[in-house]
């Protein structure tokens, strides 16, 4: 059985640039942070509706 590791705390909200990819870390209720990967097309499109929803 592998050993658990601890969280690393939540941290910010952040996106980094992983090659051809944009790492999305966003931080969850109850602890630790969600991560997602997402292309330039998905990235322009969730920008889309975020800004839809928040004018």
């Amino acid at each position: 059985m592998a050993a658990m590791k601890p969280r690393t705390g939540d941290g910010p909200m952040e996106v980094v640039k992983e090659g051809r990819s944009l790492i999305l870390r966003l931080p969850i209720d109850g602890g630790g942070r969600l991560v997602v990967e997402l292309n330039d097309a998905e990235a322009t499109e969730l920008r889309d509706c975020l800004l839809k929803v928040t004018e």
